[in-house]
């Protein structure tokens, strides 16, 4: 958080995709809360008609938008990325301590020429990151995929000893600077079955991973890898590590979406500024009839204010 913000700055959530739940969760959240968690008030971005009630609590866009449950409008789409904007612009200037985001919609931004992947990659854009990195959070279990959202084909070619060793350390900085673990410890699994069995499975273990460790070692991070996955997320494993580095998307998250399904929160680390969403999407199929589930974005505020006010320590 820039140095400018003070600990009483508010936390915003943007609307996200108004015809998702987003918007829902999003007051859910603040209800949740009274509007207020520890000393930030919680302030909602978007086109205030999208959220309905707590109208006093909402910084408008100047782009419009309307709430069709279920039925995503290109329309929409200037109203959505200007919520970010808003809420990265806020945090940057120290006037916000944080910003919690609601799930959009790819396909409807990218149809009206947004240009990025996603949330995260527009992040880094607006802030002026060098790299973003992915966490998936909980109280059981951090994970950090390497790779993302790409083929599995394609994932050993994108294993470079500079991509683990620039991961693992801006996990390793977040988790003192952001979550107040003074002496992190990150585990970093294999790609291969076994972490590669001495080269008989696999050689980016000992080729790509191994030294990507070592490196970060002679800096003076505690780190381990690579490890066998398959015996990496049992509850006595997950005590010796504070995060768990992964080669690729499932091997990352399908441990903590079977630990914390409900109420993981996706963190962006590498930014200068606290971003946090909860751990799912839009949900169009379930929008409006009142069944969306809150307990993910409440554990995303949670956490973005846990983590604005580390970063005031």
């Amino acid at each position: 958080m820039p140095s400018s913000a003070k600990g009483d700055a508010p936390i915003l959530i943007t609307m996200g995709e108004p015809a998702g739940i987003g918007p829902e969760v999003a007051l859910a959240a603040f209800e949740h809360f009274g509007g207020k968690i520890g000393a930030h008030p919680l302030k909602l971005v978007g086109d205030a008609s999208v959220f309905g009630a707590h109208a006093e609590a909402v910084i408008p866009t100047k782009a419009r938008a309307t709430r069709k449950p279920g039925q995503p409008d290109l329309a929409n789409a200037a109203a959505v990325t200007e919520a970010i904007e808003i809420a990265v612009a806020a945090c940057l200037s120290g006037e916000a301590a944080a910003v919690v985001t609601a799930p959009i919609h790819k396909a409807v931004l990218n149809a009206a020429g947004f240009g990025f992947p996603g949330h995260t990659e527009f992040l880094a854009h607006l802030t002026g990151a060098r790299r973003a990195v992915m966490m998936l959070a909980s109280d059981r279990l951090r994970v950090v995929p390497l790779t993302i959202h790409m083929p599995l084909a394609q994932v050993a070619g994108e294993i470079t000893k500079q991509a683990v060793f620039d991961t693992g350390e801006i996990v390793l900085t977040a988790l003192r600077r952001d979550f107040g673990i003074l002496n992190p410890r990150l585990a970093v699994a294999g790609l291969n079955p076994h972490a590669g069995e001495d080269g008989m499975l696999g050689g980016e273990e000992d080729a790509v991973i191994a030294p990507a460790v070592a490196a970060l070692r002679a800096r003076g991070f505690h780190v381990r890898g690579p490890l066998p996955a398959d015996t990496l997320f049992h509850d006595e494993a997950r005590k010796a590590y504070d995060a768990a580095l992964c080669m690729y998307h499932d091997q990352a998250l399908i441990p903590i979406k079977t630990l914390n399904f409900w109420d993981g929160v996706n963190v962006t680390l590498g930014l200068p500024i606290v971003r946090t969403s909860p751990d799912h999407g839009t949900a169009f199929d379930i929008a409006g009839t009142g069944k969306a589930d809150s307990r993910s974005m409440i554990a995303a505020v949670k956490m973005a204010a846990s983590m604005a006010d580390a970063r005031l320590k």
